[in-house]
């Protein structure tokens, strides 16, 4: 709540001072004698009680008689010992060696998400007394040299084994770019879903079925998404020796050499397939079932693995079931038709459609518009391949090489749909965690970035986990064994929720609610008056 000076005019009010901003009643209450003070300046002294009233949850502190009154802070520990407690119960403190500055650069990035430069202003803010720039820097360096990457995944491999087994990975690649004007061997400008310029890198996460990151790779700009899951999956196996493994991406990781790949080395996939390859893995199912499936209809079957499909007996009812040792020339593919889908893809080609329109009548620029052809040098409205696309909505499709008497149709859709995790751990990444503009230049330097970034997300997706499912129902002593959490109140675990918000408001009000429990009235004796100065802040 802002407190400010203002006076009428007409039918407006102009501000003549703003006092600051208040997110308590004690703050408020401050600031209004503040505010009294400045309106009255004849008055020599502020009228408070020698002991201002008790407010709920802040310490009873003595004020003298006739002084002025500023709103200072202590040093929100709480916050603080929460994240240092969740770094050391992910095993990142013994992984890097109680490397201080580098828990400071990660811890940072979840309170207030800047530039390294700016790491002991935020904790600054929360009382903390920060290493200097120059030491953040050089643990940068020190992440590189003593393979900090490593050494971090390795524990979060093993947390989560601990906590639950690993049998499911995730995988999805995205990319970071640049606020710079040339290329180097590194940044490149490459394909960018933002349609951007800007010399850019290939970033792959590897994550558990819920989100919680293992393993982060990058690569050069303009290397293609498909080219990068082999080598993650490989060093991923190679580090903690693991054989049976399921990797779940979606339909850019689908190629033919991937694939193989993957089945060479025992890893089991499942990746979204194109919409296109339908009418040819369900031809035979057309043609004795119609192309009208139910709601919630499984279609279990096989897709070649390159070419047409040659396996499938178009003369049999049945579909085949696949195996590796009858189809070796094929995949085993599940369709599954949804009404809800049919809805959603109708919506999206209708707007494709209008777009490929306004391409063709010139009102907007063409930019690799979907249905838009070219005949005689004009461009017109490819009306076969929308009526195909037609066709073929409420279908979504699903390559696997797990046979049907280890993982049945269903439950087949419902891994791939766990993808969704991934893709929300890319989000807190970019937005929340702000991993992007990079603004470092050189290889390591970028390498270390993403490994604090990774750490980073980490411990978000640990509290995450951790704290109650629903602010709906709040626990004041959530399941852990770690020490993390003792004996908290209310308003915490209230604040311990918005933490795990998505944007940066949600986490500047959780940090409000922890920190601002401390903050106290305090005499000018002790410190410098401000003016209006209003400051909130520690550790936690």
């Amino acid at each position: 709540m802002a407190v400010q000076i203002a006076v009428k005019e007409g039918r407006r009010d102009k501000v003549i001072e703003h006092l600051g901003s208040a997110h308590t009643e004690a703050e408020l209450a401050a600031l209004m004698e503040i505010g009294r003070h400045r309106i009255a300046p004849d008055q020599l002294a502020l009228e408070l009680t020698p002991t201002p009233p008790a407010v709920q949850g802040f310490p009873r502190v003595s004020v003298p008689v006739g002084t002025d009154a500023v709103v200072a802070s202590k040093r929100s520990g709480l916050l603080w010992d929460v994240l240092h407690g969740a770094y050391n119960c992910l095993g990142l403190g013994d992984a890097t060696g109680g490397d201080r500055a580098f828990e400071q650069m990660v811890l940072a990035r979840l309170i207030e998400p800047t530039s390294k430069a700016q790491v002991p202003c935020v904790l600054g803010d929360l009382g903390l007394e920060s290493v200097s720039v120059r030491t953040l820097f050089r643990s940068l360096a020190r992440a590189q040299e003593r393979g900090y990457r490593e050494s971090l995944s390795g524990a979060l491999f093993e947390h989560v084994t601990t906590s639950g087994g690993l049998a499911l990975c995730l995988y999805d690649v995205t990319t970071l770019y640049f606020e710079a004007e040339r290329e180097d061997d590194l940044r490149k400008v490459g394909y960018s879903k933002e349609r951007r310029v800007d010399p850019q890198v290939i970033v792959g996460l590897l994550v558990d079925r819920h989100g919680f990151p293992l393993q982060v790779g990058c690569w050069e700009g303009n290397k293609a998404e498909t080219a990068t899951i082999i080598p993650i999956v490989e060093a991923f196996q190679a580090a903690h020796g693991i054989a049976d493994l399921v990797i779940v991406a979606d339909a850019g990781m689908l190629s033919a050499s991937n694939l193989s790949a993957l089945d060479e080395a025992g890893v089991g996939f499942i990746v979204g397939s194109r919409t296109t390859r339908a009418p040819g893995d369900l031809e035979a199912h057309f043609r004795w079932s119609g192309d009208a499936p139910a709601d919630g209809q499984v279609i279990d079957t096989i897709t070649p693995r390159r070419g047409s499909n040659t396996e499938r007996d178009k003369s049999r009812k049945s579909e085949p079931v696949w195996a590796p040792e009858t189809h070796p020339g094929s995949w085993r593919a599940v369709w599954a038709y949804s009404k809800k889908r049919v809805a959603r893809d109708n919506q999206t080609l209708t707007a494709q459609e209008n777009r490929a329109r306004a391409v063709i009548a010139g009102e907007k620029r063409p930019k690799n518009t979907r249905f838009v052809t070219v005949r005689q040098g004009d461009q017109v409205l490819d009306e076969a391949s929308i009526a195909r696309a037609r066709s073929l909505v409420g279908l979504k499709g699903y390559v696997t090489n797990i046979p049907s008497h280890l993982m049945d149709a269903g439950e087949v859709v419902s891994s791939y749909h766990e993808l969704w995790h991934v893709e929300q751990s890319f989000r807190m990444s970019k937005h929340d965690l702000r991993a992007r503009p990079v603004f470092h230049h050189t290889r390591d330097a970028i390498e270390a970035h993403l490994t604090v970034v990774m750490a980073s997300l980490a411990v978000a997706r640990y509290l995450w986990r951790v704290s109650p499912a629903s602010k709906s129902k709040i626990q004041t002593r959530p399941q852990s064994t770690c020490g993390l959490h003792r004996d908290v109140d209310h308003e915490f675990m209230c604040a311990l929720n918005l933490l795990r918000g998505r944007n940066r408001r949600q986490r500047v009000q959780a940090y409000h609610t922890i920190s601002a429990r401390q903050t106290c009235i305090r005499s000018p004796l002790s410190k410098p008056y401000r003016a209006g100065a209003a400051t909130v802040g520690g550790q936690v």
